[in-house]
């Protein structure tokens, strides 16, 4: 059996399953059993989280909430995951706003390149109209909810054997990007060869020399042992990237009251943890990966941005509705 095949019987038990454990608490003896589904390590904070919210809900319940992860893309690509959790066989993941585009398409723009200046800008997206409206929309269109925003890190390039200064040293350049058209887009700006690749199989592509780099935070750099198979870290800090914990709408809204509100303040704790977590690896990991052989490069930002916003954020206008950029980088 390949492992996509195992993925998917794995996710079709998890289906035989969801028809009991959606049933609301009050209907039956048993615990609530909360499976997440997550691409990440286990050693990259956004796991260490959900970890963190188990052993604090199952503490505060005796029990009787029990949430399961299923890290490191045990349940497959991160479309596959959410895709479980729309159709309720699985009730949480954490993703990035690119992905739940392919969901909701006007969602991409809270994961636009150069739109966010830090982490404390990005927190403002959730008491925005825009976000809201986004919301609403993913709940009563693809039954799933966002119920918070947490940081995931600048994203920077890493490359194998080139070293990368200007978007002139990417033109035909075989860069790896998540399967979200935005970040292609973003690609393309600098004259690169835009190539999506599932996550789980990022390392061995890499490798393999099937592309030639890879864009992500540091922390998730450092997880994925990058650093063993590429030469230079490229700090262009080109997106900030805001990951949502997702849930399933109708199983959420079959919790009770009380239930809804301990789980929303375990996350609440635990995206707060995260995002400090996250922002104090960075403050270390380019020492960090610079000990582990990467050179770093430190390159002129003004060019890496301006071939992006002169052309990415109209691209993408009517999806994301006229002057929502701009209204959002001024917040």
């Amino acid at each position: 059996m390949t492992t996509t095949s195992s993925r998917r019987s794995l996710i079709k038990g998890l289906v035989t399953a969801g028809g009991l454990i959606a049933m609301p608490t009050v209907l039956r003896a048993q615990a609530t059993v909360i499976r997440w589904g997550e691409l990440l390590a286990t050693s990259h904070p956004q796991v260490q989280m959900i970890d963190r919210i188990a052993k604090e809900v199952k503490e505060k319940t005796s029990g009787r909430i029990d949430i399961q992860s299923f890290p490191n893309g045990q349940l497959g690509a991160g479309k596959d995951i959410i895709e479980a959790v729309s159709s309720g066989a699985l009730q949480f993941t954490t993703d990035g706003a690119g992905a739940l585009g392919a969901f909701l398409p006007q969602l991409s723009l809270i994961e636009a390149p150069y739109l966010w200046r830090d982490a404390a800008h990005l927190a403002k997206v959730t008491a925005t109209p825009v976000f809201a409206k986004m919301n609403e929309d993913l709940a009563s269109r693809r039954n799933m909810r966002m119920l918070n925003v947490t940081y995931y890190g600048k994203r920077h390039l890493t490359t194998g054997n080139k070293a990368v200064n200007t978007p002139a040293d990417m033109v035909g350049f075989k860069l790896r990007v998540p399967p979200v058209d935005v970040f292609r887009a973003m690609a393309e700006a600098w004259g690169a060869r835009p190539t999506p690749i599932a996550f789980p199989e990022l390392y061995l592509s890499l490798s393999q020399g099937a592309v030639d780099g890879q864009e992500n935070p540091l922390p998730t750099i450092q997880s994925g042992k990058f650093f063993e198979v590429q030469k230079f870290l490229v700090l262009t800090e080109h997106i900030i990237t805001p990951r949502m914990i997702i849930v399933n709408e109708r199983f959420w809204k079959g919790l009770p009251a009380p239930d809804r509100a301990l789980l929303q303040a375990a996350f609440d704790a635990g995206a707060a943890w995260q995002d400090q977590e996250l922002l104090s690896q960075e403050a270390s990991l380019v020492a960090t990966l610079r000990s582990a052989g990467m050179t770093v490069i430190q390159p002129d930002l003004a060019p890496w941005r301006k071939a992006v916003l002169d052309t990415v954020p109209a691209k993408f206008d009517d999806r994301w509705g006229k002057g929502n950029f701009d209204a959002l980088k001024a917040l």
